[in-house]
């Protein structure tokens, strides 16, 4: 499912565009403004705590190893030294323990806020890169498109930062399966509003057909790449903090763009109400 849903959802944005030609704009804001919601809930309750739970565990599994050494060199020190006075022996040892103990403690602490701190640092490096990746995409991300001229070919810079943000999207989805449904719902709005925005400035048909194609494949090929290449599973807290980051300025930027104004709306607001409590119980 998580190579499928992220793939469907922008084919099935592109085959509604394409035979139904949706003309209601407001429908489109509200359906946004439900998956940025959704994708805004998917990201803090579930896959934020995952990156911390996962940086936690990788400092407790280090510091067992560590002590277990630790404990091994111990063991041997008590060996070499049997014909010593036990009393004292003991006394001096317990002592060490002690004061090591003490000293490991408070190590640890500091060593654990320290890589704590750099996964803050990472979401920001991520929030930071898909403001630059907009300078590109000019918003697409967020269903912000304009027509300002006729288009007789692919856009390659909205191709590229589109697919380097989707790519980079699939990644936490090898260990993270609910985001794949936030990816989704978010996808298919976008790929509707694409398709039109390519309709209507003319594009032909074969370009938007192979640049639909191409960027549903980028989600599942950033899952696939991470499952199978070592060196991006290592780094999976760091690439999955710098896609938080991402989520968080994409989904937040939905849910304040897609109301006039900044006028109230009732059904914006029940929107995002709805998209807040799917995305906590999924």
């Amino acid at each position: 499912m998580i190579y499928i849903l992220p793939f469907v959802s922008i084919i099935l944005g592109y085959l509604i565009a394409i035979f139904f030609q949706p003309k209601n704009k407001q429908n489109l804001k509200l359906l946004l403004a439900f998956s940025g919601a959704f994708l805004l809930t998917i990201t803090v309750s579930h896959l934020l705590p995952e990156v911390y739970y996962h940086e936690i565990e990788k400092e407790i599994k280090t510091e067992l190893v560590t002590q277990q050494q630790n404990n091994h060199k111990h063991h041997d020190h008590d060996h070499a030294h049997e014909g010593h006075n036990h009393v004292e022996a003991d006394h001096n040892h317990d002592s060490h323990q002690i004061a090591e103990v003490d000293d490991h403690a408070g190590h640890n602490h500091n060593h654990n806020h320290g890589s704590l701190k750099i996964i803050g640092l990472f979401i920001m490096i991520g929030i930071v890169f898909q403001i630059v990746l907009e300078y590109f995409s000019r918003g697409a991300e967020h269903g912000h498109v304009h027509i300002h001229e006729k288009m007789s070919k692919i856009p390659w810079a909205l191709f590229i930062s589109l697919s380097l943000h989707a790519l980079l999207e699939g990644m936490p989805l090898s260990k993270q399966n609910n985001l794949a449904l936030g990816i989704a719902i978010h996808h298919l709005p976008i790929a509707m509003i694409l398709t039109s925005f390519f309709m209507q400035a003319q594009l032909n048909k074969k370009s938007i057909f192979l640049f639909m194609m191409f960027f549903s494949i980028m989600t599942p090929l950033g899952t696939f790449a991470s499952e199978q290449l070592s060196f991006l599973s290592n780094y999976y807290t760091e690439i999955s903090a710098i896609v938080v980051g991402i989520l968080f300025h994409i989904s937040s930027t939905i849910i304040f763009e897609s109301s006039e104004g900044h006028k109230f709306n009732l059904a914006k607001l029940i929107a995002i109400i709805l998209g807040i409590l799917l995305g906590y119980f999924v």
